[in-house]
């Protein structure tokens, strides 16, 4: 292998990273952003299509995403994705309302989404299969450190600038990497086939500038102009009362459609749309929407209920009934279309739907761990600091990279499925551990054991999955199963937080309904030390609770991956065969 092809996959796990961090560092952003978007912050249930927007594109647009990186190659999908990530970041920087707040969110969704299954293919082209263990370890354990800076990033960032400020950083990152990656392959391809370059197109790049000035002048609205005897003219709307409207917000609109037209009709254009949509139309657009709403409702049934007093929101029954609607027409869609978004068989072998199964119980075990872990720290040692409480997780975070490695590593040596189930065993061990912890635990530097045991466990089993998919999958699909396996995974954590917060929950309000009232316990008075630490007690009990089931999932995970990857060739020849050959 030539040393391009490296420079491109590192680049790549570079870009991974980074959409990771963005992934988590909104969660402290979230209060401005809200505040911003003239949403109060105590009401948070307005400010979730912020995070939902994000996770609809990110899991919706995946499969439609891997399934081009198969047909069109993983170079020109992980540059336009980091294009949409750019492009996402930026509207996101400018927001001036909710729904262009959300639609930034969303394109960052599916820019960030898109770079996985893309680089994961990218590994499957360039090392065969005995040989792939360690550098998915290493994309792996490089996507799991951008999640760990991800919220220290956002924290230095927010203490010197806004939150805008986090976008914008995105903004330049993203073309940066997209500009790098683009520049490497133009080499490798150089040196394998001399190109001939048809030169810029002026017009284009023209068109698209003035749409980029325009247009973030109309987001930006300044004081300077708009006050401004003659410029201000520009600001005030022909009809209604949109800023989109208003003779700039015309300027902006037109060259954009424009620049859509001379993309599609040039002989040469900027950005070939054609070819694009060429793609996206082999690609089967059609499935790929059936697939996006049945996922989409999913997504909107969990992401917007509130934990606390529902598995899923008010509206989430009617979400879960279009998802099914969507699921039976995409299934009959599969079965009758030429070219379908599933190739037929694509997905046959057991270890390649089995990857599936697996993925989704690991994330429901995953996500317990992300999110309560910091709220044990909060109900226990630390009361008043959120700062302290995610340093506790951190803990486990640093863990998970090494462990991601350390998984590559063995799958070259031991099956997959070996491997994950070893990695789930020590997560089932960690919770289980975790769900004895009283409260004091945390003070005592032994709490770190389980922590980091669950953090070495979730990272040994990354690598061994994907491994397994992409040894039991075609060449030509391997950008669509792997964007499977994700989607499996994101989804498994959506369910998971729910599902396991509602029977911490039920298990809460039965330790809550024992306890005397506080006037008996505190001797008339409504509140004293006494009670709330009964009402800690209680609250340790969901916690546990909580952790137990992640216990139950995790080796549930494990079980799962012994089964189904016994077949799976990541070493060159299946488990199976082994056992076989021995017989």
């Amino acid at each position: 292998m030539t040393r391009s092809p490296r420079v491109l996959l590192a680049l790549a796990a570079v870009a991974v990273a980074f959409a990771a961090a963005d992934t988590y560092v909104v969660v402290l952003a979230l209060p401005d952003m809200m505040g911003s978007a003239g949403i109060p912050i105590d009401q948070l249930q307005r400010g979730a299509p912020i995070v939902s927007g994000f996770l609809l594109g990110y899991v919706a647009m995946l499969p439609l995403i891997g399934r081009i990186a198969d047909l069109r190659g993983r170079v020109p999908v992980l540059v336009a994705a980091l294009l949409v990530f750019a492009v996402g970041s930026l509207v996101t920087s400018l927001a001036y309302d909710l729904p262009t707040m959300v639609t930034g969110r969303f394109l960052q969704g599916v820019g960030g989404g898109g770079l996985v299954p893309a680089t994961l293919a990218l590994v499957a082209d360039l090392y065969p299969a005995e040989r792939r263990g360690v550098p998915l370890g290493v994309v792996s354990a490089v996507q799991e450190v951008g999640s760990v800076l991800g919220p220290l990033v956002g924290a230095v960032v927010l203490a010197v600038a806004d939150w805008r400020a986090i976008f914008l950083l995105n903004l330049g990152v993203g073309l940066v990497l997209a500009a790098a990656i683009r520049s490497v392959a133009v080499v490798e391809e150089g040196a394998q086939r001399p190109t001939r370059d048809h030169g810029l197109d002026w017009v284009g790049l023209g068109l698209a500038l003035l749409t980029l000035v325009t247009g973030v002048v109309v987001f930006l609205e300044p004081d300077v102009l708009m006050t401004d005897v003659t410029w201000g003219q520009l600001f005030i709307p022909v009809a209604g009362d949109g800023r989109w409207l208003t003779p700039l917000g015309l300027v902006a609109v037109g060259s954009l459609v424009l620049l859509v037209v001379r993309c599609c009709t040039a002989r040469h254009p900027l950005v070939d749309l054609r070819d694009w949509a060429r793609t996206v139309r082999e690609a089967d657009v059609l499935g790929a929407l059936l697939l996006a709403v049945a996922l989409a409702g999913i997504i909107l049934a969990f992401a917007t209920a509130d934990p606390k007093v529902q598995v899923f929101s008010d509206r989430g029954v009617w979400y879960l009934v279009g998802a099914a609607v969507a699921a039976v027409l995409f299934v009959v869609h599969l079965r009758r279309a030429r070219s379908p978004l599933v190739p037929t068989g694509a997905l046959r072998r057991t270890p390649a739907w089995g990857a599936m199964l697996v993925s989704f119980f690991v994330g429901a075990a995953l996500i317990a761990a992300l999110i309560d872990i910091p709220l044990f720290a909060r109900t226990t040692v630390y009361p008043d600091s959120q700062l302290m409480a995610a340093l506790v997780l951190v803990r486990l975070l640093v863990a998970l990279p090494v462990g991601a490695v350390v998984g590559g590593y063995l799958t070259h040596r031991f099956p997959a499925g070996v491997v994950t189930a070893c990695g789930m065993a020590c997560a089932t061990v960690a919770f289980l551990w975790m769900a004895t912890w009283d409260l004091t635990s945390l003070e005592d530097p032994v709490a770190t054991v389980p922590l980091l045991l669950g953090g070495l466990g979730f990272g040994l089993a990354l690598a061994p999955v994907n491994a397994a998919v992409l040894a039991s999958t075609a060449d030509d699909v391997h950008g669509l199963a792997s964007a499977f396996v994700v989607v499996a995974r994101m989804v498994g954590m959506l369910v998971g937080i729910s599902a396991l917060t509602t029977l911490g929950l039920r298990r809460y309000y039965h330790e809550q309904a024992d306890l005397p009232t506080a006037r008996e316990v505190c001797g008339g008075a409504s509140r004293c030390d006494e009670f709330t630490h009964l009402l800690k007690v209680a609250g340790i009990a969901q916690e546990h609770t909580v952790f137990t089931g992640a216990a139950v999932c995790a080796t549930v995970a494990g079980v799962l991956a012994l089964v189904v990857f016994r077949t799976a060739a990541t070493r060159g020849v299946s488990t199976g065969d082994l056992l076989r050959a021995a017989g």
